[in-house]
């Protein structure tokens, strides 16, 4: 039995440089629905950093007052990539969920890949 190929599924066909270009929308299964339905596909964002959290409160009370720069700061940046995260939100009963694809510099949704890239430059 031969497997038809799925760019968007498979990291072994494009190296982490190649653009991806996903539809907008995704027939697939619902957990809520309990069977294949069309869903949304749109691209996860996170959200604003309230400061809020235990761990910036902490910082923020250590590096009050004199004393300079009291934890370190991080600069060996190893990555050039981020995995793109694909939200997915099921167009009957509005369950969301999230689906990380691999590792890509350029991703594209449901855009025409074609477009501007004639030969004659029109």
């Amino acid at each position: 039995l031969k497997r038809r190929p799925r760019p968007d599924r498979d990291a072994a066909l494009h190296p982490a440089g190649a653009m991806v270009n996903i539809p907008k929308s995704r027939n697939t299964y619902c957990r809520k629905c309990k069977k294949h339905q069309p869903h949304k596909v749109s691209q996860y964002k996170t959200g604003k950093k309230t400061g809020k959290a235990q761990g910036d409160r902490r910082y923020e009370k250590k590096q009050k007052g004199f004393g300079g720069q009291t934890k370190p700061v991080f600069h060996k940046k190893a990555k050039t990539t981020k995995k793109i995260v694909l939200k997915l939100e099921c167009s009957k009963c509005k369950a969301k969920r999230m689906k990380p694809i691999k590792r890509t510099k350029h991703f594209e949704l449901g855009t025409d890949a074609k477009k501007g890239k004639s030969e004659y430059g029109g």
